[in-house]
């Protein structure tokens, strides 16, 4: 049987390096926190642990309301669901997420909270759930998955499912390695020659795209643009003409429409005006897919249909729309192609939608399972993303944490000093003494994240940080 024993939540602020613009918000610094549960399994107490940033004007893209306000009612979303999950007694980790699940999703909208809002913090205690389970058991995530000690029933979730376990769909071994797909974000200097001298940074990481190509040996790209395409025509353009002189070895990437249209038949239309530039036609050679274009608003409605609105799309996947179990089947009926993983919208879940893919994959159907971010960062949230992300069969992620933040060097020295202590593959300690993300040819290095329980190993000591209620 599993309970939750005790809770705490720690905090600290972050400041970006560089502004970094999505969507209708540009983040110049941003919440992180840390959450630390013990749950009762079997009898014993286990620790697990699970982090994230409290991004404003992603979960809620509402331009009227304050910041505060946002970040706010994320830290309330998070004290709700532990709440939530005190009361909860589960003989498996997969029926305690259940029950907590339910139990969140009718609060939020009792209270009118939208659901990718509301299980944000029901994501965050099953993280340190998964956590706690995994070093309970003395296995690593992939072992767990794999052996379904985590009771996971596909078929609760996807009824297509049914009978099938995550083993069933999922890769066979988990891959060692994965590309970075790094952000150019909607202000991000293409070449060094754009930076004024009063916003260069100096602190030994690259700053530009064409900069950021040769330090880490950059191949995929998330390229975002807004409803502005005339602009992002221009853009695309310069930023085409950098990866064809930097990427000798070829390159990839995605397009990420931060929920900038609401008229899928308009957008299809600006789109083939694009791809029909004379200066761009090599580069949409190397399109992967097209991320979210239209509004969460209606981008599961029946007006969203993508057979009607452009025949000859290449794969459109739905992001911010992912808000419940349902959303991936949904926009499969309407033409997407698939929808991103990030572990914020739900582990099980993304599991179960993983799945749901490959069986399509098999089929012969349009199946597109992609990696996000939120500028997710160590000691504990990117690297539990990258655990769930390689299981699941995904090798290219966007990463962008690592390059609007300068590594771990505003976390406490014991903790930079235990992520270089037992991540050594995934970190290096950059020219100035903190750790950083080491992208090498392009990828990241993942043994030490599988080796983990959840990616992170145990022990982190957290004493540094500010300990804020969590009840």
């Amino acid at each position: 049987m599993i309970a939750l024993k005790d809770a705490a939540l720690f905090q600290t602020r972050l400041r970006a390096r560089m502004p970094f613009r999505y969507g209708i918000a540009t983040m110049t610094e941003v919440p992180h926190v840390i959450l630390r549960i013990v749950f009762d399994i079997d009898g014993a107490a286990w620790e697990g642990l699970a982090a994230d940033h409290l991004p404003p004007k992603w979960f809620t893209k509402d331009p009227n309301r304050a910041l505060p306000e946002e970040i706010d009612e994320m830290l309330a979303v998070i004290r709700h669901a532990v709440g939530a999950a005190r009361a909860v007694r589960a003989p498996t980790p997969f029926l305690f997420w259940r029950e907590l699940h339910a139990a969140q999703a009718a609060w939020g909208a009792a209270c009118g909270i939208p659901p990718l809002l509301a299980h944000f913090g029901t994501s965050l205690v099953e993280r340190a759930l998964i956590d706690a389970f995994c070093r309970s058991t003395g296995l690593t995530f992939e072992a767990a998955l794999r052996e379904n000690r985590f009771s996971v029933d596909l078929g609760a979730l996807h009824p297509p499912l049914a009978g099938t376990s995550p083993r069933d769909w999922l890769p066979a071994r988990a891959p060692e390695t994965a590309f970075v797909r790094h952000t150019v974000g909607l202000i991000d200097p293409i070449e060094d020659a754009e930076i004024a001298a009063g916003e260069r940074v100096n602190d030994g990481l690259p700053q530009s795209l064409a900069a950021c190509i040769r330090f880490y040996g950059l191949r995929h790209f998330k390229i975002k643009i807004d409803a502005d395409l005339d602009r992002a025509r221009e853009r695309l353009v310069r930023i085409a003409a950098v990866l064809g002189r930097e990427c000798s070895a070829g390159y990839a990437y995605s397009l990420d429409g931060n929920e900038s249209f609401r008229d899928p038949a308009a957008f299809a239309g600006r789109m083939r005006a694009l791809i029909a530039e004379p200066g761009l036609a090599a580069f949409w050679q190397h399109l992967l897919f097209i991320e979210q274009p239209l509004h969460r608003d209606v981008a599961l409605t029946a007006s969203a249909d993508w057979a009607v609105a452009w025949p000859e799309r290449p794969p459109i996947i739905i992001d911010e729309s992912d808000g419940e179990i349902g959303s991936l089947p949904r926009a499969l009926e309407l033409g997407y192609a698939g929808t991103s993983h990030k572990n914020c919208k739900g582990v099980f879940k993304g599991v179960a939608n993983a799945c749901l893919l490959a069986r399509r994959r098999i089929a012969g159907l349009p199946s597109m399972l992609s990696g996000e971010d939120l500028t997710v960062v160590g000691p504990v949230s990117l690297l539990q993303d990258l655990a769930v992300q390689a299981v699941i069969g995904v090798t290219s992620i966007e990463r962008n944490g690592h390059h609007y933040f300068a590594g771990l060097s505003q976390f406490p020295p014991e903790i930079q000093a235990h992520v270089l202590a037992h991540h050594g593959d995934l970190y290096v300690r950059s020219a100035a003494g903190w750790p950083r993300l080491d992208v090498r040819g392009g990828q990241v290095r993942l043994s030490s994240v599988l080796r983990a329980p959840f990616g992170c190993a145990a022990g982190l000591p957290l004493g540094g940080l500010t300990d804020i209620s969590v009840s």
